[in-house]
């Protein structure tokens, strides 16, 4: 589990095929960060959660099997690549974002980047079947950033950037036309469950009732 507050932006240097898949070695800068990373550790990388499988001083490495690549935008990374990157939270670690699982749901676009001031309004489209999760003033995580939604309509959202945000993340190198990797709030996913299933129990048990009408026992 992460929390959308990335920690350092590396860079992949080797894209390496394996079978159906990929093996990405990614460079880091912050020692104090991932100096102690060790094998089979979890790292959020542009927000899909990546096992490491090798590591060393400055770099690690994980494979990208084809689910991954399929649902995230890791399978376009070339060397030269800038990524977000996070570790595990801890239980002790402040949660300064949100809950973030590492769990793609789909890639979205951006469709339009204005400039407003210092900041940038970013507005991102995203595949039909989605909105149902996303609220306005709620949470969300782009590429590993966990940004707050500042506005809604159908397969369409806008977020609202800080200058520290696009001086510390990929963010800032976002145009029209780049794809990013969309995870929405797990609480907005679990209520929509809810609410999804409960009607169901309802049309279930008003055919039952009218069922036990016909048999003639109620």
């Amino acid at each position: 589990m992460f929390t959308g507050i990335v920690k350092d932006v590396g860079t992949v240097s080797v894209v390496t095929p394996r079978g159906t898949g990929l093996r990405l070695r990614v460079d880091y800068a912050s020692a104090a960060a991932f100096g102690d990373l060790s094998i089979d550790e979890s790292v959020s990388v542009n927000g899909a959660c990546q096992t490491v499988v090798a590591c060393g001083a400055g770099w690690f490495e994980v494979d990208s099997v084809p689910e991954t690549l399929k649902k995230t935008t890791l399978g376009s990374f070339r060397p030269g690549t800038r990524v977000n990157l996070e570790r595990a939270v801890r239980p002790m670690d402040r949660l300064g974002g949100h809950f973030v699982l590492g769990h793609v749901d789909c890639v979205g676009r951006i469709s339009k980047v204005t400039e407003t001031g210092e900041g940038r309004m970013v507005s991102i489209s995203y595949p039909p079947g989605f909105d149902a999760w996303i609220v306005p003033v709620g949470s969300i995580a782009i590429d590993g950033v966990s940004l707050t939604v500042a506005n809604v309509v159908p397969s369409l959202l806008t977020v609202a950037l800080i200058p520290y945000t696009l001086g510390n993340t990929t963010i800032a190198a976002l145009r029209e036309g780049s794809e990013v990797n969309l995870e929405f709030d797990i609480l907005g996913k679990y209520v929509a469950r809810q609410q999804q299933t409960a009607g169901a129990a309802g049309k279930n048990s008003r055919i039952s009732e009218s069922w036990l009408t016909e048999q003639g026992f109620s």
